[in-house]
């Protein structure tokens, strides 16, 4: 315990636990079906909302909304603590309470993470002290002496910022021509899909000779992994335009002889600040879902493909 102490009065911040936090925690406590889950819900959600304090201190931006930790299905179904950092990925904040000299890391929280940032949560839940920083972890406990300052924190966090992002994929560069790789007519796409039966395509997708003869139309493979193995989904992007402005409209449709989409399967699209525009989710029995909106030029956006606790992210710029 004094060496634990000793870290944090070398490089640890202490910060008042307000009450907006405490309500919001007993909020997603009140919502989980045993005590046991409830103080696992209320701890991870005190650990998130107070580094997410001390980042807006820092004037580096989140998006607490699009955390995992702020979606009540992920809280019950997963023990979750992350915290979207705006352009920059998922910082995993772990509570630990005092006197204890490791902080659990769940599995299935060491992978899609920037890092991990510890934080003793003070039991009259008054304060909170954030302990130090991990890069990766391949355990599932870590001991607290092996915690960095939070200055390596923030130089992560500005390396991820300063390194190139992955490329945005131009939508107006399509309307002469100039296709990014991996993107295909739909033709094109479902006559490699109909050569391979296990891949075969039977949705029903329109052809671009029955819209406008400006309207473009792309579409794309994505694997989800695991979770719908051998089972890729088509995203198809067709976009046309207006004046000023590009109507864009998304669609996810099975494929591998499949008729309808997994259930649950969410289309998602985010705006530049990594907030949720639009979504749509499959039910039982979609053979596809749709999303359709208008972009000015220049302007960015992504789209998500996931389920449960698998996502694909694609970016674009009009």
């Amino acid at each position: 315990m004094t060496h634990t102490t000793q870290r944090v009065d070398d490089f640890g911040i202490t910060l008042p636990i307000t009450q907006a936090a405490c309500k919001m925690a007993e909020k997603f406590a009140h919502q989980q079906p045993n005590s046991a889950k409830a103080e696992q819900v209320r701890l991870n959600t005190l650990a998130v909302w107070v580094v997410n304090e001390y980042l807006q201190f820092m004037e580096i931006p989140t998006n607490l909304k699009v955390s995992d930790s702020w979606n009540p299905i992920m809280q019950l179904c997963s023990n979750v603590a992350d915290l979207e950092i705006t352009s920059v990925g998922r910082l995993e904040c772990r509570p630990v309470k005092l006197n204890e000299q490791a902080c659990l890391i769940p599995p299935e929280t060491w992978e899609d993470r920037i890092g991990y940032v510890v934080v003793q949560v003070d039991e009259s839940l008054r304060e909170a002290h954030i302990l130090g920083f991990m890069r990766s972890v391949n355990n599932e406990f870590l001991p607290l002496h092996q915690l960095q300052p939070l200055e390596a924190l923030i130089d992560r966090i500005a390396q991820l910022q300063a390194s190139p992002a992955k490329a945005l994929v131009n939508l107006s560069q399509w309307f002469i021509g100039q296709v990014d790789a991996g993107w295909q007519t739909v033709e094109a796409l479902r006559e490699l899909l109909d050569s391979r039966p296990n891949y075969a395509f039977r949705g029903s997708v329109t052809t671009e000779e029955s819209f406008q003869s400006q309207t473009t139309k792309r579409a794309k493979l994505i694997d989800l992994g695991i979770q719908i193995a051998h089972q890729p989904l088509m995203l198809i992007v067709e976009i046309s335009p207006e004046e000023n402005q590009t109507s864009i409209r998304l669609q996810l449709h099975p494929t591998a002889n499949q008729v309808y989409l997994p259930e649950g399967v969410k289309l998602t699209v985010l705006d530049e600040s990594g907030a949720v525009f639009l979504e749509a989710q499959a039910r039982s029995a979609d053979n596809y879902i749709q999303l359709q909106f208008r972009g000015d030029i220049q302007e960015q956006f992504s789209v998500v493909i996931s389920l449960d606790d698998m996502s694909v992210r694609e970016q674009f710029i009009i």
